[in-house]
């Protein structure tokens, strides 16, 4: 009860709780996809709202952030959108939802053929944005 109290008196006795750093928001997520099939595993850069194909999957990232060294949460983590295409062009949508950098493997895109993994969210990229294409 007494370190209870201790941490009221010293909330109310500074105003505030702890500061907790925000999230840096990224033009770019840096993927890796394991294609299962030939065992390659591809790197790929894509553009916030931008929509690329990896194999039979269209991979749309909509949010990228990083957290400092120093936070105790996940440090990279990003919002996407995966659909797998058919062969005529329709999409079902297998993911969506956030994914950690930190823990591949707690949200991770898991298909029959293909994984796709968040690496990074970077600032820049050799790529050209997609209006400058």
């Amino acid at each position: 009860m007494r370190p209870l109290l201790a941490a009221a008196v010293l909330f109310c006795a500074f105003g505030q709780a702890p500061a907790m750093a925000q999230p840096i928001a990224n033009p770019v997520a840096t993927f890796a996809g394991l294609d299962k099939i030939t065992g390659r595993i591809t790197r790929f850069d894509v553009y916030i709202n931008e929509t690329v194909l990896f194999g039979a999957l269209e991979i749309t990232p909509r949010a990228c952030y990083n957290r400092p060294a120093n936070d105790t949460l996940q440090r990279t983590s990003a919002f996407l959108e995966v659909n797998q295409m058919s062969l005529d062009g329709t999409g079902t949508r297998l993911f969506t939802g956030w994914m950690f950098a930190d823990s591949p493997a707690l949200n991770a895109v898991d298909h029959a053929v293909y994984d796709v993994w968040l690496i990074e969210c970077k600032t820049s990229t050799n790529i050209p944005p997609p209006d400058q294409r």
